[in-house]
């Protein structure tokens, strides 16, 4: 089995132990990672497809054809990333004047969206591909004395229809991750609530966005959590950053360790802290070290 990984641009430019933790964990499964050279940013789904709906899903097709040049489906680690690209082969797989149009701007660059690749999240490949009972297999150290809360991100669940991860308002596939490893999994308010960062908030309205990340971290807070979970880069760069930013701001001192599911796999498959890419993180770690 192998998968061309779309790294987008937060993951390899603002949290690169994401990839590390995610290619360690990939391989130990047997699945064989491959570079998609020459990629792109996806482009963002909310923004850019709103205001240039072409341009979006000519560069969205760009990115999803060379993957198809390598014979291969497409593993991401972002919500972002995973929104344009699903989305994009569901209107050009929909739409035959929409793919003719954009097959038309490919073809100055001589390339072809021909649809033959899926895209899949790094949720769905632990979930489906490798299993459960696999991933259970694989723990060395179970995390029962880290509490947990998840965070699902907007993309990944919605649209529903489209996504089919089951109910958007009652998900369980994280949860289900997190509790396969021994992790306590807790319940908060605000679960399903945005970070703060999607939709251009973070770049258009700083103030609103560090509004939902306070109110988020402190459901989280407040629920005992030892850490929170993410599945998506640009969610855990704004609960990461975001809690710098907010300590910056109101010099109150947040400290929720921010850890991605491949890197709470890794830490229970006994991998240390580095080589799951946790030291890179701003938010410390440190308060996980006792509990592993």
């Amino acid at each position: 089995m192998r998968y061309a990984y779309f790294l987008g641009c937060i993951t390899p430019y603002r949290c690169p132990g994401i990839e590390k933790a995610t290619r360690n964990i990939l391989k130990m499964f047997g699945i064989e990672v491959l570079d998609i050279r020459g990629a792109s940013c996806c482009p963002a789904p909310g923004v850019f497809g709103s205001f240039d709906l072409l341009t979006w899903i000519a560069v969205a097709a760009r990115n999803i054809a060379i993957a198809e040049d390598m014979n291969a489906d497409i593993v991401v680690t972002c919500n972002g990333c995973y929104a344009t690209l699903s989305d994009a082969i569901y209107l050009l797989n929909n739409n035959k004047n929409l793919k003719k149009k954009v097959n038309d701007i490919l073809k100055t660059i001589d390339r072809e969206y021909r649809g033959t690749a899926k895209v899949k999240h790094i949720v769905d490949v632990l979930n489906v591909d490798v299993g459960y009972q696999n991933i259970g297999k694989m723990v060395k150290h179970p995390l029962g004395g880290i509490k947990v809360a998840v965070h699902y991100g907007c993309h990944f669940l919605k649209p529903s229809r489209l996504r089919k991860h089951g109910s958007s308002e009652h998900p369980i596939l994280l949860d289900k991750l997190v509790e396969v490893v021994g992790a306590k999994n807790v319940n908060y308010q605000r679960k399903q609530m945005c970070c703060g960062a999607g939709g251009g908030v973070r770049s258009g309205n700083l103030d609103l966005a560090q509004s939902y990340t306070k109110k988020k971290i402190e459901s989280m807070v407040n629920a005992k959590a030892d850490c929170v979970v993410t599945p998506c880069a640009f969610c855990h760069f704004q609960f990461d950053t975001g809690q710098i930013e907010l300590n910056r701001r109101i010099g109150y001192k947040y400290k929720l360790p921010v850890v991605f599911i491949t890197q709470l796999l890794g830490l229970a498959f006994g991998m240390s802290l580095d080589n799951v890419g946790l030291h890179i993180n701003q938010t410390s770690v440190e308060s996980l070290k006792n509990k592993i």
